[in-house]
């Protein structure tokens, strides 16, 4: 027996048993690294489950990226690279999975447009197509919501998180089986699995560069499940519940979204009018006319579309607030170390609601000052994805390269553990990752001009330069990793 009371001989995938000390065993755990319980631990499993699946959420990912990738290559490689990615991105899952059971925005006031627009009229009767300053107002408005939202208690996150996966699971029923029933006509099953079609409006000749921009919506979609470890310091059972959490909410994402790319994809009427800038949803939104498409053509009214889209948005805004939620745990979780620029103001806890309050609006202003290129440059919403993601995804591999190379004998396991499974599936996991990162910052159209331009590795290399410069001038010469904090006060670092 160990000092807290487990088994220390205990076999791969056995549950080990915690010392009956009355401490929750995530707290315990924390209490072993150095750290006290500041945050309430009042999340159940089902609880974590829903920010975890909001964070991904059905619609946010495929929806904005749908048209580009349909439109690289065509249908087959939109189609088969979903299942292709949920395949590489479930390795990174799993080894997200043992680390923790040991340790939107933008494309929501895109749905809204199209929602303003067809419920006003189309782009061809004169309906409201919103500015871009009435489009950057949307896009602020709906990220000062989450913030409000995000002040009050994690508690109240959780509960309208629980309506999100019914809202979700639901709606997404709704849309993936009345979709291709209401449509006049449907795709073949040869068109829709093995169509391949590259675009001249792209400007990319080659076939295997296409393939790979189009696999991008579902390396986009297929991330945010780690919600679960952001959290596992308000989490009852975190050790548990988290890693279930994290791989229930892929492996249901994974299901429902390519349900979901495949009720859009069979509903397509004509994929060269999608992208018609004088159609009805004047070609902003592929996903959005393909819904009008439908309805339009069997009952000659856009009703139907309308309120699908409502359900869609309904899930961004769903997701925007949980990832609100979890970026601002990992600002508290890195400001208590005093690892970002003043950590004493970013890690404070609201006396009342116990939520990291000042890191939830930090997380805010941060998000608004990304909109602000909206009203300028075109291709904005390809480098804010782009960096969202690889900011994400890129923050996967640090643990995973760091559970890879670390000696097994200063691993402690938690109650899941791969044994030896772990190294091959953490190489997979960061090779993935290597991956996913690097094809975030390729040119998405040619020729490369300053309205189609990748800002994505200008903004990274910005960031990653300030920060080393940051190191280099001061952080380093303070900064010596985690800092212990019980039995301190809370305004020391």
């Amino acid at each position: 027996m160990d000092s807290n009371g487990r088994v220390a001989s205990a076999s791969e995938g056995e549950i080990r048993e915690p010392a009956d000390d009355g401490l929750d065993s995530g707290e315990r755990r924390l209490n072993e690294l150095g750290y006290k319980q500041e945050l309430r631990r009042e999340m159940t499993l089902f609880k974590t489950f829903a920010i975890s699946f909001s964070t991904m959420t059905l619609f946010t990912g495929i929806t904005p990226l749908y048209g580009s990738s349909l439109l690289y290559a065509g249908p087959a490689t939109l189609v088969w690279g979903w299942v292709i990615v949920s395949f590489f991105t479930a390795f990174v899952a799993v080894a997200m999975a043992e680390i923790c059971s040991s340790f939107p925005a933008y494309a929501g006031s895109q749905t809204l447009q199209s929602i303003i627009l067809l419920s006003t009229g189309t782009n061809k009767d004169g309906g409201y197509l919103a500015p871009r300053g009435v489009f950057l107002a949307m896009y602020m408005g709906l990220t000062v919501i989450w913030a409000i939202l995000n002040t009050f208690a994690l508690d109240v996150i959780a509960f309208i998180d629980t309506i999100s996966i019914w809202w979700q699971v639901i709606g997404g029923a709704v849309i993936v089986v009345l979709l291709p029933l209401v449509a006049k006509t449907t795709q073949s099953a040869s068109y829709v699995f093995t169509h391949f079609e590259t675009s001249e409006s792209t400007g990319i000749r080659s076939k295997p560069y296409a393939v790979i921009l189009s696999f991008l919506v579902s390396q986009y979609s297929l991330y945010g499940y780690d919600a679960a470890a952001h959290l596992t310091e308000e989490t009852k059972g975190a050790d548990i519940n988290g890693p279930i959490a994290i791989l229930s909410s892929l492996g249901i994402i994974s299901v429902f979204g390519w349900a979901y790319i495949l009720a859009l994809t069979f509903s397509i009427q004509d994929p060269s009018y999608l992208y018609n800038t004088s159609n009805e949803t004047a070609g902003t939104f592929v996903p959005a006319q393909i819904l009008y498409d439908a309805f339009h053509g069997r009952y000659h009214n856009s009703s139907g579309a309308i309120v699908l889209l409502v359900v869609i948005w309904g899930s961004f805004f769903f997701g925007g607030l949980s990832i609100t939620t979890s970026a601002a745990r990992v600002v508290y979780a890195l400001s208590r170390d005093g690892g970002i620029p003043f950590s004493r103001v970013w890690r404070k806890v609201h006396p009342k609601y116990k939520v990291p309050a000042n890191a939830v609006w930090l997380c805010a202003v941060l998000c608004m000052l990304l909109g602000l290129p909206i009203l300028k440059v075109n291709v904005v919403f390809t480098a804010i994805t782009s960096i969202c993601t690889i900011g994400w995804v890129g923050g996967y591999a640090v643990p995973i390269f760091a559970r890879m190379v670390i000696p097994g004998k200063n691993f402690k396991p938690g109650p899941f553990f791969l044994g030896r499974a772990s190294r091959p599936v953490c190489l997979v996991a960061f090779l993935w990752i290597c991956y996913t990162c690097s094809v975030f910052l390729l040119p998405t159209q040619y020729p490369i001009k300053w309205d189609t331009f990748n800002y994505a590795p200008m903004a990274l290399g910005i960031v990653l330069g300030l920060i080393m410069f940051w190191w280099l001038v001061d952080a380093r010469k303070w900064f010596k990793g985690p800092v212990r904090n019980i039995g301190t006060s809370h305004d020391k670092v």
